[in-house]
């Protein structure tokens, strides 16, 4: 992938997009994210990425014609709605893991952003790696997709099975090489107790949503590669997903009861992404096709899920 002025305005891009958010979180401080706040973020990340996709059309615009430049724009926004929606299996995860460990809502906020920061290191280097073998060995596509189309069905199976959190190998193993405080201490990660130095709770809260998003990124980076080859796009689809997902969080939190078919709706678009990969040499499926079936099978099992949720009770905050 050689490096181009596009490349340099997505970095610079998501430097400041994070430079921004790391000013905005010192200076609220420790405080708890209300529906409307959540709203607003997550607005702003919305325009903020498609104001880049309109810069992404006008760069290839300009280096390599119209033509290029519409398929690029739309493999983008694709991917970034694939990887929005593959988010919110992410975040319900993350809604457990706070739950269990009793996060106070307050600190919530700093987990989520040193977990976007892991998460974007993180996942460059798959998608680079990623599309590095996809460029060697032709044959990892269907590795890829095979391995799509049947986290899907194990979506769907276990979509109404309540997860154990108790039965993760990555918490256990915390928990015997950690000693760990039974109380929070603010928003730090290690405590003094007895003279002492021991983890708080917290760290092991922010290694467990690290070690979950890893975990995610396995299914959702093949499933951009399902509708580039690009890794450009690849990466810069994924990172701007990934940008709006704490003021997400805290949006689908408070509406999490709602959508409560969602995973189902995931777990189809995971059978219908690893079946077009699956078949790339076969069948060409167009991109805008892969963008309505998408976007029809989010809008259906949404609509569904609101008409058959359960009456539950006003919510003043997120989180």
């Amino acid at each position: 992938m050689a490096f181009r002025p596009r490349h340099a305005c997505f970095f610079l891009f998501v430097l400041a997009a994070l430079f921004v958010d790391f000013v905005v979180l010192r200076k609220q401080g420790a405080h708890e994210v209300s529906v409307p706040e959540a709203i607003r973020w997550s607005i702003i990340w919305v325009v903020l990425s498609m104001a880049f996709n309109g810069l992404l059309w006008w760069a290839f615009t300009q280096e390599q014609g119209a033509a290029i430049a519409n398929t690029k724009a739309l493999e983008f926004l694709t991917g970034y709605l694939i990887e929005k929606s593959l988010a919110v299996d992410n975040i319900f995860v993350f809604l457990m893991i706070f739950t269990y460990f009793a996060v106070p809502p307050a600190y919530q906020k700093r987990v989520l952003m040193i977990g976007i920061i892991g998460a974007i290191v993180l996942r460059t280097a798959m998608i680079l790696v990623g599309g590095w073998l996809i460029a060697q060995f032709h044959w990892v596509l269907y590795v890829f997709g095979a391995f799509l189309l049947l986290t899907g069905i194990k979506m769907w199976w276990a979509a109404d099975k309540e997860p154990n959190l108790e039965d993760n190998p990555a918490l256990k193993l915390l928990r015997r090489v950690l000693p760990v405080s039974k109380h929070f201490d603010g928003e730090n990660f290690w405590t003094t107790q007895n003279g002492v130095r021991i983890a708080t709770p917290l760290l092991l809260v922010v290694a467990l949503v690290g070690f979950t998003d890893v975990i995610f990124a396995v299914d959702s980076i093949p499933a951009i590669y399902a509708i580039t080859s690009d890794p450009f796009i690849v990466l810069t689809s994924n990172n701007f997903a990934i940008l709006g997902l704490r003021a997400m969080y805290f949006l689908l939190a408070a509406m999490a009861a709602k959508f409560h078919l969602l995973s189902y709706g995931l777990a189809v678009i995971l059978v219908f992404i690893g079946t077009k990969m699956m078949l790339i040499d076969i069948v060409k499926i167009p991109v805008l096709i892969s963008l309505g079936v998408v976007i029809g099978i989010l809008a259906i099992t949404m609509i569904w899920s609101v008409k058959t949720a359960p009456a539950i009770g006003p919510s003043k905050t997120a989180g």
